[in-house]
């Protein structure tokens, strides 16, 4: 299995070249050079087996001899056994062809440790085998973050750096990276928008001369085996209902969603993909009226989703413009300095295909947590919320189910709760323990060369 860069202008590498380096050389997403595609006899397998296995089948596919049989199932077997509930996602019914998907059972009770568990775990196991030494960045609006540093926080030959927006996250997700007790785990807060916080690790990366002297690498959603890991959870689900499913996705920087468009390539059968977002509806625009139009990110109820530019967004643009890896890298160098892009008609109608879009505001988000726990006696978090209420305006037709994908525990946004139900959420037990620990942080405009050199200093020292 090879990949290839969505601008064309690196070479391609292997499954382990891909989850060291994240971002290819020229800026783009890398992807398969060609999707392994599973029968409809091996996806209708994946409803009678355990997720773990389910995931090992799927990611056996991606890794093409890069990892061993073994080593991917014991990797895959220490990742899920950090998770609360067996099922690992489990699948609520909620009322006729209406399904709640639950993927916050993880350490950070967030969807992002469906994949961050298992990259973390062959991410050290590569860079052991290699004997280097790795710089990992992220950018996070919220969960990757403390996803990110409960996977790789204490990991030999790793230094982490997470930088997101100071004051723009929940207090339950910024003490989930803060408190961190591991010496490789480094907190930074840009002041400005995740947006902002995204704009300097995209630079850092494009210094390819500190890239290559860091041993510069990402696990967000552009390295692409956070993708693949977040596939299965498409085929566990997709392979159980009795007919292809909608999917309803809360959308920030669509690596989540594009994982559903990734799933059906390889062979999953699906009606739609929703992209769910809140008031910062930049794919909601692009969808409805191909205008991919970058403005200032607003302060939302759902703060993982509070993006203007969606990174991943670049690997739907790669597909639905037939692969062309030159007009990708044209379009997105020009984005990058007009912040603004016209799609063709024929990719707007590609995309058009396979995705629809909706967008709530925050008087939405807290009026649909409030019908929810009304009707359903269920609590879900404002971004879960942001998807129930896309779903209630797209509508559903008979015999067609709806699966709203829930993302995180609403224990993580007490006052969003408190403010729809008239109550805060029952704390879990993973996040009491937050509030008694001290935070460690450094707060830090959002200019590349103090980044930089925060990250030079902290590397010269090694702190462990």
């Amino acid at each position: 299995m090879r990949y290839v860069s969505t601008r064309g202008e690196s070479p391609a590498k292997d499954f382990k070249e891909v989850l060291l380096s994240g971002l290819a050389p020229d800026g783009g997403l890398y992807l398969p050079e060609q999707w392994p595609v599973f029968s409809r006899e091996e996806v209708a397998a994946f409803a009678k087996q355990p997720y773990g296995q389910a995931a090992h089948g799927i990611l056996s596919r991606f890794a093409g001899g890069a990892f061993s049989a073994q080593e991917l199932k014991d990797d895959i077997e220490a990742a899920y056994s950090q998770f609360d509930v067996p099922e690992i996602v489990p699948l609520i019914e909620l009322g006729r062809d209406l399904y709640l998907l639950e993927l916050f059972h993880g350490p950070t009770l967030a969807f992002k440790d469906l994949a961050l568990q298992i990259l973390g775990r062959l991410f050290s196991r590569a860079l052991i085998e290699s004997g280097e030494r790795a710089t990992v960045v992220v950018a996070t609006s919220g969960d990757t973050g403390s996803a990110a540093i409960a996977a790789l926080g204490g990991l030999a030959n790793i230094e982490l750096f997470v930088l997101h927006p100071h004051g723009r996250v929940s207090e339950v997700q910024r003490r989930q990276m803060t408190t961190a007790e591991h010496g490789n785990v480094h907190n930074i807060a840009v002041e400005g928008s995740f947006d902002d916080a995204q704009a300097v690790v995209k630079a850092l990366f494009a210094d390819t001369g500190f890239a290559s002297n860091a041993r510069l690498t990402a696990v967000n959603s552009i390295n692409f085996a956070r993708i693949a890991a977040q596939t299965v959870y498409y085929f566990a689900t997709g392979s159980r209902l009795a007919a292809p499913p909608v999917f309803v996705v809360p959308t920030g920087n669509f690596g989540d969603i594009f994982a559903g468009e990734a799933a059906m390539r390889m062979g999953l059968a699906a009606e739609r993909l929703v992209a769910a977002t809140n008031a910062n509806d930049i794919i909601v625009r692009t969808l409805n009226d191909g205008l991919y139009v970058a403005g200032e990110a607003l302060r939302t109820l759902s703060p993982s989703m509070d993006i203007q530019v969606a990174s991943n967004f670049e690997r739907a643009l790669f597909e639905a413009s037939g692969r062309d890896a030159a007009w990708v890298g044209e379009s997105m160098a020009s984005f990058a300095l007009n912040h603004r892009l016209q799609l063709p008609r024929k990719v707007l109608s590609s995309l058009q295909v396979r995705y629809a879009a909706n967008r709530s505001d925050d008087a939405e988000t807290i009026d649909t947590i409030r019908q929810v726990h009304r009707r359903y006696g269920r609590i879900i978090d404002p971004h879960t919320a942001v998807a129930f209420a896309a779903a209630q305006k797209i509508g559903g037709r008979e015999g067609v189910p709806t699966v709203i994908l829930a993302t995180a525990d609403p224990s993580k946004f007490p006052d969003a709760i408190e403010t729809a139900i008239g109550r805060k959420p029952p704390r879990s037990d993973r996040l009491s323990r937050l509030f008694d620990l001290q935070e460690k942080l450094v707060v830090l405009e959002p200019k590349m060369p103090l980044v930089r050199a925060y990250i030079e200093d902290r590397l010269a020292h090694h702190e462990r």
